[in-house]
């Protein structure tokens, strides 16, 4: 196989200028005009933040080998005038020979050694074996319906960023091709976060992580991988360059005419072992039951909900932020610049834990923070204390709906009674249709916190809460019904329900008269 298709000079990478145009760029004019590109265009979710980290392994391996260490203050000069593009330029041509992603000894981010092999020379897969958007495996079809003894042939651009998506986010499962199982990719079952700048030179700063470790090196730089690398055991990972780059699984792209691909070979790969000093940079963690939990995208739940756990925490008790959250802030510091908001990329996917490497769902979000929330420990006390509101308001709301669903039923006091009535709340709108509303107040309340008008934010708030408790309302009534079990049931709720509204409009509204609080309840 000649070398074909650099990923310097070809486009594969889509991005997005500021004037909003979408094109590719290869990886030199993707550094090159880092100050004109927004962002990133990609549109699956795990390939989006598997190509952020594959810019950032680029970019703190091209300034320790050309600059050596820097501190935050040289983090904050590239944040406003731009990267050392000399540095990057340079380190990109000496590695250019690894940068192909077809060729006959190393190929980028797979392994040649698979078309040797005797277990693995004389047996191809699908390309779809390394899209976790496929219909392959335990993964159901959603939008794709091919089928493995067909595959559409794709181009080498898109399946570059297919198999990053893929290297990065894999589930643990089994292959059976010279071990019995595999270990996860870094960010499986993940809800990755990424602060993001208004160019994508500013995303690299805010994103880098710091100047470590000399052995911390991308998949590019290190020896060929052979046969006795895929057999040993799984390591831990050197820094987060290695992270970044880390072939989880064994895969070799086969091209066919005009470098379209249909088929690979495919096997155990590079093994990685976490390490609960050294999380992966990009993941959270909330507080668990006995253990921390790494943050992911819960069904239907949205992610503003997990807020704390993003936010500074000394004493670990919410949850711990990622840390590349904590390297943005260091940034903001340096440049003096701790007034303003912080965009947030959330992306990621569920896997199944009942069914081996089955993926339930991805999604991306994006969140915008005021930078103080980042920062200061109060002001994330006072959010988190909110937040714990609303959620301490919700539980009231359900033990309220749970009772009132139960008593509506025959036999109310029976537990599978009870059971019954909690699965038909969950399946109601009453849960999606009161955060829906809590969602909107939010933007609010976190301009109030960043603002200090503590008096305006508790006013705002007890008023979201007040307006999300009725909608919540109007759904149980709904679910309820309107027959004579059903309304003496909803009747024995309705003073409980009501005092907590009161309670809130006291607040929200403290100069209501009696009279039309009374008039606004009937």
């Amino acid at each position: 196989m000649s070398p074909r298709f650099n990923l310097l000079d070809e486009p594969w990478l889509p991005v997005r200028l500021l004037d909003g145009r979408v094109c590719e760029v290869g990886l030199l004019e993707a550094f090159q005009r880092a100050s004109e590109i927004h962002s990133l265009a990609e549109t699956a979710p795990p390939s989006l933040v598997a190509q952020y980290r594959l810019l950032l392994a680029i970019t703190h391996r091209a300034l320790s080998c050309q600059l050596g260490r820097w501190k935050d203050r040289e983090r904050a000069a590239w944040f406003r005038e731009g990267l050392p593009q000399e540095a990057i330029a340079r380190y990109l041509q000496q590695w250019r020979e690894h940068f192909w992603l077809f060729h006959p000894e190393q190929p980028f981010m797979q392994v040649a050694a698979l078309a040797q092999l005797e277990e693995t020379r004389d047996k191809l897969k699908p390309w779809t074996q390394v899209s976790l958007a496929s219909a392959s495996g335990n993964n159901a079809a959603v939008l794709d319906h091919s089928v493995d003894t067909l595959p559409v042939s794709i181009s080498p651009a898109f399946a570059v960023r297919t198999l990053l998506g893929y290297l990065q986010f894999v589930p643990p499962g089994l292959v059976k091709c010279l071990r019995d199982a595999d270990k996860a990719g870094p960010l499986a079952n993940t809800a990755a976060v990424l602060p993001l700048g208004h160019t994508l030179q500013q995303t690299l700063c805010l994103a880098l992580h710091p100047a470590g470790r000399v052995d911390d090196l991308p998949s590019w730089e290190r020896p060929i991988t052979t046969r006795a690398d895929l057999l040993a055991a799984a390591t831990l990972a050197s820094g987060p360059n290695d992270r970044y780059t880390r072939p989880t699984r064994a895969v070799l792209l086969r091209p066919q005419d005009g470098d379209s691909i249909q088929w690979l070979h495919f096997c155990e790969g590079l093994g990685l072992t976490e390490d609960v000093m050294a999380p992966d940079p990009m993941a959270s963690w909330r507080a668990g039951s006995p253990d921390p939990v790494r943050l992911r995208f819960e069904g239907g739940r949205a992610f503003w909900r997990d807020l704390p756990a993003l936010l500074p925490d000394p004493d670990r008790k919410m949850g711990h932020p990622a840390t590349v959250l904590g390297w943005a802030s260091s940034l903001h510091r340096a440049r003096g610049d701790e007034v303003g908001w912080q965009s947030l990329l959330v992306a990621g996917v569920t896997c199944n834990p009942k069914r081996v490497a089955a993926l339930l769902r991805w999604r991306s979000e994006s969140l915008r923070l005021p930078k103080q929330a980042l920062i200061s420990a109060e002001i994330a006390s006072h959010i988190r204390d909110c937040l714990e509101e609303l959620e301490t308001l919700h539980t009231k709301l359900c033990g309220y709906g749970v009772a009132a669903l139960a008593t509506s039923m025959p036999d109310p006091e029976h537990k599978d009674t009870r059971s019954r009535a909690r699965a038909l709340l969950d399946a109601s709108g009453a849960t999606p249709a009161f955060f829906a509303i809590a969602e909107r107040g939010l933007p609010q309340l976190l301009a109030l916190e960043a603002s200090g008008d503590g008096d305006a934010l508790v006013r705002h708030w007890a008023g979201v809460q007040l307006a999300a408790a009725r909608a919540w309302w109007d759904q149980l009534q709904g679910v309820l019904g309107r027959t004579a079990r059903a309304l003496r049931a909803e009747a024995q709720q309705w003073p409980k329900f009501q005092g907590i509204c009161n309670k809130l409009k006291q607040v929200a509204q403290p100069d209501h008269s009696k009279e039309e609080a009374v008039d606004e309840q009937h």
